[in-house]
């Protein structure tokens, strides 16, 4: 199987975290950057990444990714037996990305790509991000895993997307939208000591400063 897709991306770090501590063999393309041309149309219908070439086809959309990986690969499982268990750790994912992550998104090209924002969108942001937190508090445990005592996909998205709402938030608004949830900090510095997590953080960063730096260059 091969991932392709590009290593600044939460999402690809998140279906590359799954393989890793899954023990799955893989290869990485991380020079596949989102585009609308007809031959990466072919692979990825949105034109969107990261992908999955799998012996079967090619999948799209993280999410479906690493479900597919869960179930074709069941060793060193990373949701829980129990149906219900199962189910919350979806919901933990889900509440986080489409009320969290994706809501903080809108920041991204001010944060990064030299936007801006009014004050009104601004004002929005924060207060749609307010609600997609408390929500996804109320569900994670933080013990010492975001589901309780074992890790899981929902550790995978998170512990990425963590750190890029951060680094956004704290440039657009001023202060880290997580600077007044200490567990959040706590879990983010535990979760990286992991050797995975570490080395996937590690080359994210990598990815980013070069991206950057090309586009200061450009």
């Amino acid at each position: 199987m091969k991932l392709c897709g590009f290593r600044i991306s939460n999402y690809h770090n998140k279906v590359r975290l799954v393989l890793l501590e899954k023990g799955i063999p893989h290869e990485e393309d991380p020079s596949c950057w989102p585009s609308q041309e007809p031959a990466f149309l072919a692979r990825s219908p949105m034109g969107r990444a990261p992908f999955l070439e799998t012996p079967h086809g090619v999948l799209c959309e993280s999410q479906v990714i690493c479900e597919y990986l869960e179930e074709a690969y069941p060793d060193n499982p990373l949701y829980p037996r129990d149906p219900f268990a199962r189910a919350k750790v979806r919901e933990l994912i889900q509440v986080f990305e489409l009320n969290v992550e994706l809501v903080a998104r809108r920041t991204y090209p001010a944060a990064f790509m030299g936007g801006t924002l009014t004050d009104d969108a601004k004002a929005a942001i924060k207060a749609d991000l307010a609600k997609g937190i408390r929500a996804f508090l109320q569900l994670a445990t933080f013990d010492p895993f975001l589901a309780g005592a074992e890790l899981t996909v929902a550790d995978c998205a998170a512990a990425m997307h963590f750190p890029l709402i951060s680094l956004a938030t704290a440039r657009v608004f001023g202060a880290d939208v997580f600077a007044d949830v200490p567990q959040v900090a706590a879990y983010v510095e535990r979760i990286h000591q992991r050797p995975h997590f570490a080395r996937v953080l590690a080359d994210n960063r990598d990815a980013f400063e070069r991206a950057m730096a090309n586009a200061r260059r450009g």
